[in-house]
């Protein structure tokens, strides 16, 4: 696996099926039942991607179509995802906080033919949606669902999409995404904007593949690449987390484990011990409140030494150092830093913030305790990460970083920032008058 497999690709699923070819019978997908971490592998996932294609394809979806996906974050979320791709359609992921009002903008704006849904739980208020939607004409569920026919709809098991011969699946598979090129259109993703209904972001599969490549290339050259563990926690539904979540840890050959829950995240994050977590800054403030309990506990000389270390680390992001810290940090480095690292699992090569400003003082923290904190910024329009912290460049937690390979960008005179790349969406979904306010017509400047 190397770095010009993302300019090389031509496709999200092609992506996959190269990685899951390369590394077959190794664990790829990782979820805890029953007490047990229990691990799909990448040749079984591939199996599963083109049995599910072929069934929603056998069902009677056709290239293009889209199909709703509600979920909480678990391996079959990414499964159907990339089944989805593989047919040929395109994936709507819906929020598991939508409302019944809320699917039912999502189910009318998109047009989706299809729905898969997980629980019961979040089926209810979506079946209530179909109810009063006549295009949405098949529903799937993961788990079975108690009186889920109401509606012009047809209910299909999770079980039917895994059925048929896997060789002939996979085969059908190559020969349909050979014709899928980086333009086509991969997800929509609804976002809400200053007001209004949510609208439709159309993200292409080059638009992923060029994120995934310059997110790639931060790891490899700052921390280099290796086995990656990502611990996804983040909602899959947002940009941040199916690129940064999901596509990035796919194009890296990575596992990806799925959290239990936010109460369970602390446990989760110590016996998965990721290499790479995507975070919210409001997840690092609940993390610095919990560090700051934990060492206060132990009496006053770890607390004496944490206070050291912020100390320590805030003269350092001010470029104001004193000669006695170097001995001071070394001290610290051998006392405390073991200890709240080995909270991480021991292994973290970078945290990486977005969604939000991260307020500083959070960073310095973390970056005091050992712990590589990355901050980004961007968009669902693009990508949707824009920027990155890098070691290399010098991180600084007041700024997000240079910009990724493949963003060209500048400030224009009112403040805004402008983008271009292959990372930009190619519009909103059924909605030109948005898609021309917000992308410009001259291709000459970002």
């Amino acid at each position: 696996m190397q770095l010009s497999d993302f300019d090389d690709s031509p496709n999200l699923v092609s992506l996959f099926l190269d990685r899951a070819d390369r590394l077959g019978q190794e664990p790829m997908l990782w979820a805890r039942h029953d007490k047990q971490w229990q691990a799909i592998s990448w040749a079984e996932a591939a199996r599963q991607v083109c049995l599910i294609a072929e069934n929603l394809r056998a069902k009677g979806l056709n290239a293009g179509d889209r199909v709703l996906l509600v979920s909480e974050n678990r391996p079959e979320w990414c499964l159907a995802d990339l089944g989805i791709m593989a047919a040929g359609c395109v994936t709507v992921p819906a929020y598991t906080t939508n409302t019944e009002r809320d699917h039912l903008h999502v189910l009318n704006n998109s047009g989706a033919r299809a729905v898969i849904a997980s629980s019961a739980k979040l089926a209810k208020p979506l079946i209530a949606a179909l109810a009063q939607n006549d295009a949405t004409e098949l529903l799937f569920t993961m788990e079975p669902i108690p009186h889920a026919q109401e509606g012009n709809f047809s209910w299909h098991q999770w079980s039917e999409l895994l059925e048929g011969d896997a060789e002939a699946a996979r085969k059908a598979v190559d020969e349909r995404i050979a014709g899928i090129g980086r333009n086509d259109l991969a997800c929509i993703i609804y976002t809400s904007g200053t007001g209004g209904a949510p609208r439709g972001v159309r993200q292409h599969h080059g638009a992923i593949l060029c994120n995934v490549d310059g997110a790639a290339r931060v790891i490899a050259e700052d921390f280099g690449w290796e086995k990656e563990v990502f611990l996804s926690f983040l909602p899959l539904s947002h940009a941040y987390e199916h690129t940064g979540g999901q596509f990035l840890p796919i194009g890296l050959g990575a596992q990806i484990y799925y959290a239990e829950s936010l109460e369970k995240l602390a446990a989760n994050i110590e016996e998965v011990r990721p290499t790479l977590m995507v975070v919210v800054p409001r997840l690092f403030e609940l993390l610095r409140t919990r560090i700051i309990k934990q060492v206060e506990k132990q009496g006053k000389l770890p607390n004496t030494l944490m206070n050291l270390a912020i100390a320590i680390g805030a003269r350092k992001e001010a470029g104001r150092r004193r000669i006695l810290d170097r001995p001071l940090d070394f001290l610290v480095g051998k006392a405390l830093r073991p200890k709240i690292q080995a909270k991480f699992g021991g292994r973290i090569k970078a945290l990486v913030s977005g969604g939000a400003p991260l307020n500083p003082e959070i960073g310095t923290f973390f970056d005091s305790m050992g712990l590589t904190l990355l901050q980004g910024y961007g968009q669902t329009e693009a990508g949707p990460v824009i920027s990155c912290n890098r070691p290399l460049a010098g991180v600084r937690m007041d700024t997000v970083g240079p910009p990724l390979r493949g963003v060209d960008l500048r400030i224009a005179e009112d403040g805004e920032i402008l983008v271009r790349g292959e990372l930009v969406m190619h519009g909103y979904w059924a909605n030109d008058a948005e898609t021309a306010r917000t992308l410009q017509a001259d291709p000459a400047e970002p």
